[in-house]
């Protein structure tokens, strides 16, 4: 078994609108890159449809509806002051949320072992009700609320490493014990969510609130935190928030983490984690601006997901 990178047809077509941050690109360079890959290791696999029902844990049926009728015919329709949706964006957002079920799908069929979704928009924002920072629908919260729901399981572990708080994860999560959810970022920033008084009803929120200017060996010293707090957890299932947002290049935060970073990040997940979930875990691409930054990143992110199978 090997690692599957899931992708979409449709993520070309969320057009954001000329200068905006979050645009097609991001995903481009990152397919590109990990296509020079010739590994049997890497599986390409397409995003499929997923019954809608599944949206309805995460988000609200007002919410969904309030989406569903805002896609334009044509130009462009603001959610929030920054995120942007236009026709093509009707079927790229849902198609987010299913490479997520997707890949869950084939790591429980054992068509490999774990994977890493490259699909925008990007979703932590996303809160139960309301779209913010690129965000529509939260890809990797209805990630675990199919697993707890499909698959019955009682410990989920979302791992966020974007240099923004995932507040939506954490408005989604906060009262759901079966759900630990981890979050390093700079601090205070936006959203101007996530300092540490912020623990859930259960204890189940563990943020790292970081300060500008967070260098590789102060980020490291700080995730080992987080990593104890994963292996109490003790997960049956990971998914990570995969934000490279806090490179040192990215031109939208002011943390200086290097590329060889997210390698080591990564590695420390998966080898804290195995013992509890055999090594299943999906990881979904957040944030991450800089595009040679972003795709540099994610290669070794990647690299790290297939030395582990």
């Amino acid at each position: 078994m090997g690692t599957c990178i899931m992708t979409t047809n449709t993520y070309m077509n969320h057009y954001t609108g000329n200068g905006h941050p979050e645009r097609r690109d991001r995903v481009e360079v990152i397919i590109n890159e990990l296509k020079k890959n010739s590994s049997k290791n890497l599986i390409w696999k397409k995003s499929e449809k997923f019954d809608q029902s599944f949206l309805i844990s995460t988000h609200s049926s007002k919410y969904i509806n309030y989406v569903n009728q805002s896609f334009p015919e044509n130009g462009l329709f603001f959610l929030d002051g920054d995120t942007i949706v236009s026709p093509g964006s009707k079927e790229a957002t849902k198609d987010a949320v299913g490479s997520v079920i997707r890949s869950i799908e084939g790591i429980q069929n054992k068509e490999f072992k774990n994977a890493f979704c490259a699909v925008r928009p990007p979703g932590h924002h996303a809160e139960k009700n309301k779209a913010m920072g690129f965000c529509v629908y939260n890809n990797v919260a209805v990630g675990a609320n199919y697993l707890i729901e499909k698959y019955k399981y009682n410990r989920v572990a979302i791992i966020d490493f974007d240099v923004h708080h995932g507040n939506g994860t954490q408005d989604i999560f906060y009262n759901n014990k079966k759900v630990l959810y981890i979050s390093t970022h700079q601090y205070p920033y936006y959203p101007g969510s996530g300092s540490e008084t912020e623990k859930g009803k259960f204890n189940n929120i563990y943020n790292i609130p970081l300060p500008a200017g967070t260098d590789s060996e102060k980020y490291l010293n700080a995730f080992e935190f987080a990593l104890k707090k994963l292996k109490e957890f003790s997960p049956e299932f990971v998914l990570i928030s995969a934000g490279f947002d806090s490179h040192i290049n990215d031109p939208l935060a002011q943390f200086k983490l290097e590329t060889e970073d997210f390698y080591t990040i990564t590695k420390r997940i998966l080898e804290t984690s195995k013992e509890f979930c055999n090594g299943k875990v999906v990881s979904i691409l957040e944030g991450g601006y800089d595009l040679q930054a972003l795709q540099d990143s994610a290669k070794r992110h990647v690299d790290a997901l297939v030395e582990f199978v």
